[in-house]
């Protein structure tokens, strides 16, 4: 994993001051930082988009 870990690249992210107060409060309640929320946040969406998208079941678009 330490190899993981030196690939991650950085990057700026403009978020209103509301909606970064609310990812701060999500974040402390589930004793993460705001990055790691955010990244959390992102990667379960990744896989339930990869989910949806590769199951024809979930995705009535993918059926023939």
């Amino acid at each position: 994993m330490a190899e993981k870990e030196k690939t991650k690249k950085a990057f700026v992210v403009r978020l209103s001051p509301e909606l970064l107060e609310e990812l701060e409060k999500w974040a402390n309640d589930e004793f993460r930082s705001v990055n790691g929320q955010i990244e959390y946040l992102l990667t379960r969406a990744v896989r339930e988009h990869r989910k949806k998208n590769f199951n024809p079941e979930a995705n009535p678009r993918s059926k023939p």
